[in-house]
């Protein structure tokens, strides 16, 4: 959880290096929190009543917008750690290969030393 929150205070920092580790505790908190949320809209489209589908589908759309930045920010400093620059972002958008490529920058180690992005996070 600390690792969500030190995301959440560099809320649109874009500066620096991510380690794989806070990158990827960031992705599984917010997958989970999705997840609750989604699964609050739902239950609440599926009642009778669908008095919880206006709540669910405002907490989901406000949660997803609030984590669009420092969705971004972090992606941006896990690619500074591995000595990438932040627009290699966008070879995502590259049908088929593009998200491929990024997940495996996502899982490679960090770039030994500093880089022109700072030290080294693990050291």
């Amino acid at each position: 959880m600390n690792w969500y929150l030190k995301v959440l205070k560099q809320y649109a920092d874009f500066s620096g290096r991510a380690r794989r580790t806070e990158f990827w505790m960031f992705v599984l908190f917010n997958a989970i929190i999705m997840s609750v949320l989604a699964f609050v809209m739902i239950a609440g489209l599926a009642s009778r009543g669908g008095g919880l589908s206006g709540l669910g589908i405002f907490l989901y759309s406000i949660y997803a917008l609030a984590m669009v930045v420092p969705s971004l920010a972090v992606v941006v400093r896990r690619l500074h750690d591995i000595g990438k620059s932040g627009w290699f972002f966008f070879i995502g958008f590259i049908p088929l290969v593009g998200p491929i490529i990024l997940l495996v920058f996502y899982c490679t180690d960090s770039q030994a030393g500093s880089n022109q992005w700072g030290a080294n996070p693990k050291e």
